[in-house]
């Protein structure tokens, strides 16, 4: 299986129906899992996984987890109806997703209120945990599911964030890029150097796309 392509123009992409993602307010028990609420970003520790074994040799300890972390800007930002993501720390730039159907969505005019986004894939990192931190201190969205590539839309939850902290994600969480509230947003990116990624096209292998809402009902 290639790996998918991350830019593209949003009409690229079918129309398809949506399957609801709960939003949860991130607190240190909801979290609790995913990763943990992170108060500094400062000296805080990127878990990184050993290198997997090839046959019954084990690999020496002290060996094969010495990459370290890379860390940079990761800016999540809206053009019309469509979120881009960027990520300085990988070289990475994505469209995360689009506020309507992607067959009238616009990325020079927003068409509809951004009260949601229409998630088309996510992935996670075997190699290492990734810490995001908000350099703008406002709130955030983040849809995470828990370890296994037995992956289905209903495993998916998001995670409302107030920006007063970071959200750490073990290795192996499932994720999508951060996705603001506003207009558009700066995190301090953190993640292991090796960077490996398995992903799930959502709409290709099951008809739908995750339907993240961005504001919290009241």
């Amino acid at each position: 299986m290639n790996a998918p392509t991350y830019m593209f123009d949003a009409k690229e992409k079918p129309s398809l129906d949506l399957h609801p993602v709960p939003l949860i307010e991130a607190t240190a028990q909801s979290v609790e899992g995913y990763g943990c609420l992170v108060d500094s970003h400062e000296d805080f520790y990127i878990e990184i996984v050993r290198w997997p074994a090839q046959g019954w040799r084990p690999v020496d300890e002290h060996t094969g987890d010495e990459a370290g972390w890379v860390e940079g800007i990761f800016s999540g930002d809206w053009q019309g109806d469509v979120l881009y993501g960027s990520n300085e720390a990988v070289g990475g730039n994505y469209v995360l997703g689009w506020s309507t159907d992607p067959q009238s969505a616009s990325a020079d005019n927003p068409t509809v209120p951004r009260d949601q986004v229409l998630v088309w894939h996510m992935n996670y990192h075997p190699d290492g945990g990734q810490l995001f931190f908000p350099l703008d201190k406002k709130p955030f969205v983040v849809p995470v599911a828990l370890p296994g590539d037995d992956l289905t839309p209903d495993k998916v939850v998001a995670f409302w964030c107030d920006g007063s902290r970071g959200l750490y994600i073990h290795p192996n969480i499932w994720h999508e890029g951060i996705f603001p509230v506003e207009d558009s947003q700066r995190f301090l990116d953190r993640q292991g150097r090796v960077h490996a990624r398995v992903s799930c096209d959502i709409g290709a292998e099951f008809g739908v796309y995750l339907s993240v809402p961005l504001h919290r009902s009241h």
